[in-house]
């Protein structure tokens, strides 16, 4: 039987080039074969890698915890995607186990003549941020955050504060600096500084407004009631080093207070404060290392929270 549309018969589609190609071919531009060829193959790993940048940037990225401070819910070694994507639309809840940027780091490497720094004392190697320093800082608080340093500077515009800073050979060293008006940063204080943040993972427990408090017994209380995802855990308040949330303690507007679920030994809102909002990055979502735990997590997918 012959075909209803003989036209069609033996037509072959013909494949069109990629629009890189397409686009110098309009512009007049005359290539060789094997010119097209990489050309296509240039525009192909441009676009791979422009996907691969949008979705790291704004839908998801990839985590390895290097720590035990989130045992026995995340453990050493766990590596996992963090969900970026929603939380541009919706505000992380307590109770979740959160991904935001830590300032670890943070070393004075010049200061500069005659500056506001230079006239205070401080020098070259001076530390204002060091792992497990909480003593050392701005107005007796240690600094969290980039963002964290930049609005006590801004708020103190026209006035001064009060550096603890540590130094080699001396320990912690206190000294008065003028902040000068208008100041919003370190350059603005004649300090270049070397700075290292890292990906810390914590739970989520109070957001800003609301009253947090590691009562007696180690039970955390917000706003006088238990926060249900962490009441069958206990946290010490007798480690050296913990200030915060000893008494009822209200977080800031725009901040979070955060714990680690290993109670004992987990570096942090105990020790160091709030964690801005601007820093925040996301939420884990799925567990894809070890391959015996894979799966959802976090409250994603009817998963468990704990």
């Amino acid at each position: 039987m012959s075909s209803l549309w003989p036209w069609r018969k033996g037509r072959k589609k013909e494949k069109k080039p990629p629009w890189s190609i397409r686009l110098l071919r309009k512009r007049g531009v005359h290539l060789t074969p094997r010119q097209e060829w990489a050309v296509g193959w240039i525009q192909t790993i441009v676009e791979v890698g422009v996907i691969f940048w949008l979705t790291i940037s704004f839908v998801t990225v990839r985590m390895t915890v290097p720590t035990g401070s989130m045992i026995p819910t995340v453990m050493p070694g766990d590596s996992f995607f963090v969900d970026i994507l929603t939380y541009h639309f919706r505000d992380p809840q307590p109770g979740r186990i959160i991904v935001f940027w830590h300032l670890e780091e943070l070393r004075v490497r010049k200061v500069k003549p005659d500056s506001p720094a230079a006239q205070a004392g401080l020098k070259p190697g001076d530390w204002l941020v060091a792992p497990g320093y909480n003593t050392i800082g701005i107005n007796g608080e240690p600094i969290p955050s980039l963002r964290s340093l930049e609005r006590v500077i801004a708020s103190a515009a026209g006035g001064t504060v009060t550096v603890t800073a540590l130094r080699e050979a001396a320990g912690h060293v206190s000294m008065s600096l003028v902040v000068p008006a208008g100041a919003r940063s370190l350059a603005d204080l004649g300090i270049t500084a070397s700075v290292r943040q890292f990906r810390y993972v914590k739970r989520l427990i109070a957001v800003g407004g609301q009253t947090v408090q590691i009562g007696p017994g180690g039970k955390v209380l917000i706003d006088g009631r238990p926060l249900q995802a962490v009441s069958h855990w206990t946290y010490s308040t007798t480690t050296p080093g913990v200030r915060y949330g000893l008494q009822p303690t209200l977080v800031p507007a725009g901040h979070y207070f955060v714990l680690g679920d290993n109670t004992l030994n987990s570096y942090d809102s105990r020790y160091w404060g709030f964690v801005p909002e601007e820093d925040f990055i996301g939420a884990a979502f799925i567990r894809v290392w070890p391959l015996s735990r894979f799966g959802p997590m976090n409250g994603y997918w009817w998963s468990k929270l704990f």
